[in-house]
């Protein structure tokens, strides 16, 4: 599994346009696409207009390559793309150790 990991600043005005935009995209394009697992959006607390979006997939090549470089994401970047204020900044991530109390 691999996470990928993106914080996008989003224009004041239009955050709550935004979030209803994100549900939609993620419900019709994100979760069919090959290797998606999950998906989580957080808001900043200091910065409510900046989020950061947490994808689960199988493999980083199912983000990168099969996802990307396909139709389903030029129609997520058609959703959600007009709220941005700067393109989003991604990496991706392994798993290493985690801890529930």
């Amino acid at each position: 599994m691999v996470t990928e990991i993106a914080v996008v600043e989003v224009l004041s005005e239009r955050v709550l346009e935004f979030e209803a935009a994100i549900e939609i995209a993620v419900e019709t394009v994100l979760s069919k696409s090959p290797g998606f697992q999950d998906y989580e959006l957080l808001r900043g607390v200091e910065r409510s207009n900046v989020y950061t979006f947490i994808v689960h997939w199988d493999t980083l090549e199912d983000h990168t390559e099969t996802f990307r470089k396909s139709d389903s994401f030029a129609k997520w970047r058609e959703i959600i793309g007009p709220f941005f204020a700067h393109p989003p900044v991604v990496e991706h991530w392994g798993h290493i150790f985690s801890f529930n109390a």
